[in-house]
Formats: C-alpha cells, structure tokens, sequence
C-alpha cells in the first residue's frame, strides 16, 4: 500500500534552515507528481510547492526564493530545503502523492525565538 512518511521538523530560530524529507513507498515513485503542503494553526492547509516526474518544480508565491523542492528516485524520497525561516512558516508539513491524493501523517516545523 501507499506509504509517506515526513522527517525533519523540529524548532528552529527565525533565519535558520531545516531540510524535510518525505519517504515514499508501495508505489513507482519516479512516475508521480509530488508536492508539499503546510497547515497552520486555524488555518486552511495550503500548497508550498511541486515537483513532477520532469523534475521541474513551482512554489507557492510566500515561499518562492526560500524554499527548494528536490527528489531522489533512487531513495523514493522528496525533500523540502527550507531557509530563511519566518514565524509565520510555522505550520504542519505533509508530503502529498498527487494522483489518488495521498498525504503523510505530517511533521511540525516551529519558527520562533
């Protein structure tokens, strides 16, 4: 079955960088779109960014410039590099499958002082 599981959250001072990673399994990884989402506390989850089977990525406006998606095929696995971390990229962060909507279970990301 379809497994995706987040790592890398943690506490982070504003400015700082936390890289997550997302390891997929059940499924050919290198033949599906993959994104990262984040939700807020009271807030809607929102799309961050996507990476497709090219390669090629696109980012949400808030985090263009700060954020980079990558993947590794080999290890089945997405990342999210995050720099210049803000108080307000505080947020759950899901890996998401795009075909078929399958998400992880999430890891925090808090940025504060």
């Amino acid at each position: 079955q379809v497994q995706l599981v987040e790592s890398g959250g943690g506490l982070v001072q504003p400015g700082g960088s936390l890289r997550l990673s997302c390891a997929a399994s059940g499924f050919t990884f290198n033949n599906y779109i993959m994104s990262w989402y984040r939700q807020a506390p009271g807030k809607e989850r929102e799309w961050v960014a996507i990476i497709f089977t090219t390669g090629s990525t696109n980012y949400a406006d808030s985090v263009k410039g700060r954020f980079t998606i990558s993947r590794d095929n080999a290890k089945g696995t997405v990342y999210l590099q995050m720099n210049s971390l803000k108080p307000e990229d505080t947020a759950v962060y899901y890996c998401k499958r795009n075909t078929g909507g399958f998400w992880g279970q999430g890891t925090q990301v808090t940025v504060s002082s």
